[in-house]
């Protein structure tokens, strides 16, 4: 059995297992990538012992957490980890690597496993997701896919994966499309810390000598905004503009969000917002084709009157290189077609290694 003292967040893959030993409602907020959720205290029970603490003092909370810590660990030991060897090697943390963590890495040394704690816990590990971005971010060799509405930029980066390239899929991390009808149904968006995680952990897996291919994308994506040093870079990297006839990006949008057409009240709340900048009579005839699940007229009249617009105020306003764009044009957006335009983006970035 080991004596070492508590390891470092870049250790955590020499382990069999990382075990949280939080509360669900922290594990749920956000956590280690593979970590498995055993709370040392549950979320009833915190409260529990944080209101005995505030009213009887340090003793008594210490004396009924304790209690709980103990039932809670023997739980685990008879269900979770009844079966695991000897040998087993898990991380175990807690928010600063304190007394949860420290409790459960006790009992477990005393089994006789190789039971180590985290230092500095959970907030070790955001101080690293923060350090990894803001170093990692500033050195990639993105490749900014553009494109008006419509021209299948998410599929085209997923075709890229496909075929082998690096991608950095932002709206797939954060759970939307990106745009005011880019709420997935029946999908919430993660947490602003675990969509970090989640950025950091892909960051940290690029080659930094390979080029990234990543959509173009605002600060913001839905609820979530995307860190700073990540905008400056995406701003600053060369674009590729791709370009599809308007049936085509009209085609693909009905394909894509035909989900819209199963809640048209809600899509047509969606549109309340607009008002002030398209006038009462356009958005009301917006809403009343929503209503009437009629999406061919509404799609087409919200990409000229509105995205189409907006695209062209917005990409040489964010984008610095975008006067130096190269393009891609593709007059169809269908499986075929994506799949070309995958390819071709692939042969245009080799030109700017």
């Amino acid at each position: 059995m080991s004596a070492r003292g508590p390891v470092q967040v870049t250790d955590r893959h020499l382990f069999d297992c990382i075990i949280d030993a939080r509360s669900p409602s922290e594990f749920a907020l956000d956590h280690i990538p593979g970590a498995i959720n055993c709370p040392v205290l549950d979320d009833d029970e915190r409260r529990i012992v944080g209101t005995i603490y505030k009213q009887q003092g340090a003793f008594e909370a210490r004396r009924v957490g304790g209690a709980m810590v103990a039932a809670n660990l023997a739980r685990h030991l008879n269900e979770r980890f009844a079966h695991m060897p000897y040998n087993w090697k898990p991380l175990v943390y807690c928010w600063r690597g304190g007394l949860r963590s420290g409790s459960m890495v006790t009992w477990w040394r005393m089994v006789g496993w190789d039971a180590q704690q985290l230092a500095g816990g959970y907030k070790r590990w955001r101080h690293h997701v923060m350090a990894l971005l803001e170093e990692r971010c500033p050195p990639l060799q993105l490749q900014v896919v553009c494109g008006a509405t419509g021209s299948a930029k998410t599929r085209v980066l997923h075709a890229l994966a496909a075929q082998g390239a690096q991608v950095l899929d932002l709206e797939g991390l954060a759970c939307h499309k990106g745009s005011m009808l880019g709420a997935l149904p029946g999908v919430d968006q993660p947490s602003q810390k675990a969509f970090e995680t989640q950025l950091a952990t892909v960051i940290e897996g690029f080659d930094l000598s390979q080029p990234v291919f990543v959509e173009a994308e605002s600060r913001k994506i839905g609820r979530l905004s995307l860190p700073t040093v990540l905008v400056e870079r995406m701003r600053a990297s060369p674009c590729i503009e791709i370009v599809a006839p308007f049936d085509a990006r009209l085609a693909f949008l009905l394909r894509d969000y035909a989900y819209l057409g199963d809640d048209v009240v809600a899509l047509a709340a969606r549109f309340e917002s607009l008002r002030p900048l398209h006038g009462h009579e356009t958005v009301q005839r917006w809403q009343d084709w929503a209503l009437a699940s009629d999406l061919s007229p509404l799609f087409a009249e919200l990409t000229t009157l509105h995205y189409d617009p907006l695209y062209a105020r917005s990409q040489a306003a964010h984008f610095h290189q975008w006067a130096q764009r190269q393009s891609v044009d593709s007059a169809a957006l269908d499986d075929a077609g994506i799949t070309l335009v995958a390819q071709a983006l692939r042969a245009l970035q080799c030109t700017w290694l």
